[in-house]
């Protein structure tokens, strides 16, 4: 595949959590939903058990579950010690300590897994990397995409970025991102850059504040569709 388990950081979010970041409603959950940079996250299996329509695109699914559990157990507590010497940039109040977050983080890394295999067998989870997406013309009534873009605009360059939501249109009619930070913390620059191109473009492009807020300042997402 050309992908490299060591430089993945496996780190998986809950199905709750994707209802909050994306702000997802029933009407949404009955839509076909494609989420780029899923990672072990719970949502596409819990998604599954309850009827829903979910692919999830990834470097990460380039390898089999024995694999990727042991990655994450290289990686768990490093991660957890960097939120213990970042926790000022945390809030503190539903999540109560790094150790209830780690328990929740391994939660949903565990459900995702109990799901691999059978749903790699099934083509819910596809091996790749932005900004190409292997699915024809408007496959999917949305995207998401958690933690990824924006969040590593250190690294990543705005052409990608732009590439990358190009090609998310492409497949959907509609993109969400969460959230607009940059990893530090700070906001990401290349934001407004964005959002000026895809309104330039013809789209609608908007960012509004949703329920969940862990990062501090992490509480916007962005919505590009057609205007």
């Amino acid at each position: 595949m050309g992908f490299r388990l060591d430089d993945i950081v496996p780190w998986g979010r809950s199905y709750d959590e994707y209802l909050r970041m994306f702000d997802l409603k029933p009407d949404d959950l009955g839509r076909r939903i494609i989420g780029c940079g899923d990672g072990p996250a719970a949502f596409n299996g819990v998604m599954t058990a309850q009827g829903g329509r979910v692919v999830s695109f990834d470097p990460l699914y380039g390898f089999d579950a024995a694999r990727i559990r042991g990655r994450i157990a290289e990686t768990r507590d490093a991660v957890l010690e960097q939120l213990r010497l970042n926790r000022d940039d945390y809030l503190w109040k539903e999540v109560r300590s790094v150790e209830e977050l780690g328990a929740l983080r391994m939660s949903a890394m565990e459900a995702f897994l109990d799901d691999y295999e059978a749903g790699r067998a099934a083509g819910r989870y596809v091996a790749g990397l932005l900004p190409s997406l292997p699915f024809p013309d408007g496959s999917f009534d949305l995207a998401l995409s958690s933690h990824f873009l924006f969040l590593y605009s250190a690294t990543l360059s705005l052409e990608f970025h732009l590439q990358s939501l190009k090609e998310m249109l492409r497949v959907a009619r509609e993109v969400r991102i969460f959230p607009l930070l940059s990893l530090d913390g700070s906001a990401c620059p290349l934001v407004p850059q964005v959002v000026a191109h895809f309104t330039g473009c013809g789209y609608l492009v908007e960012t509004p504040v949703v329920s969940y807020e862990f990062q501090r300042g992490g509480n916007m997402m962005m919505v590009v569709k057609p205007a």
